[in-house]
């Protein structure tokens, strides 16, 4: 039986972090999943729920919210005209069954070495946003053929490891391959698409005994995080818009990038 107090508490947490997600995302246009993955971590872990299966739950609640974000992104882009549909039609099988793949390491992985996991990337991607310049170039086109083929893979395998979306490795991937920051933006949105729908139904499936699971848990995906948390993104976004309207966005981005990898930094301590 869940104790309302209990319960009450989580909602609290779940609140400040959905809140706190989503003023990021407007603020910065950095998808939610890099911050909601150590955050529903060390809440779940507070209100007593730390298992073996703590990670899987966690990544698995991050991406659900992202197949909403990101369809709401990919859409208001879309009106736009900045989403480069070719992109996305060339990349999208490569993708998929790198999300499929991730899925099913994840689900047999233990949650200490999924941490090591998001503490090196996450670590990687805090450095790239700290000190990548707009101007680094590997190619004049995005890549073709094979490449492109093991290049999307390891994009879906990778973001589902790590429980995020398309932007925090594919604006970068993109932008080294000479598309514009705005249109790879946009088109990274439609990534978050195409990671998030299929890892989703693969961790619906991936069921956790009772005792390690938080309230309301289907499959790996908690329920009340979900809805929490995109119902305080849809209102906390706009925040973090009109914030990166009134202020310098770098300093705002290196203070950000600082945070991410102090999380991940911490994820990679908890291991040891």
């Amino acid at each position: 039986m869940i104790e309302t107090t209990e319960l009450f508490l989580m909602l609290i947490l779940l609140l400040f972090i959905g809140g706190f997600a989503g003023i990021i995302a407007g603020l910065l246009g950095v998808g939610g999943g890099i911050i909601l993955v150590p955050a529903f971590y060390f809440a779940f872990e507070y209100l007593g729920y730390n298992s073996i299966y703590l990670m899987q739950i966690c990544l698995a609640t991050s991406l659900a919210t992202i197949i909403v974000t990101s369809i709401r992104s990919v859409l208001a882009h879309n009106i736009k005209g900045a989403v480069d549909w070719h992109i996305l039609r060339k990349w999208f099988f490569g993708i998929v069954i790198g999300a499929l793949v991730g899925v099913f390491f994840a689900s047999g992985l233990s949650s200490k070495f999924l941490m090591i996991i998001f503490g090196t990337l996450g670590s990687l991607v805090g450095l790239y946003l700290a000190f990548g310049k707009d101007g680094w170039r590997l190619g004049q086109e995005m890549p073709k053929g094979i490449s492109r083929f093991f290049i999307s893979i390891s994009l879906g395998f990778m973001s589902v490891l790590m429980g995020i979306g398309g932007g925090s490795f594919g604006v970068p991937l993109m932008t080294l391959f000479n598309v514009p920051i705005h249109r790879a933006i946009a088109t990274a949105s439609g990534f978050g698409v195409l990671i998030a729908l299929p890892s989703v139904l693969g961790f619906l499936l991936f069921n956790i005994p009772s005792e390690y699971r938080p309230p309301f848990t289907i499959g790996s995906i908690n329920l009340i995080a979900f809805f929490v948390v995109i119902f305080m993104t849809l209102l906390t976004t706009p925040i973090g818009v009109r914030i990166a309207h009134a202020m310098d966005p770098k300093p705002l981005k290196r203070f950000f990038a600082i945070f991410i990898i102090i999380m991940a930094l911490n994820m990679l301590r908890k291991t040891l």
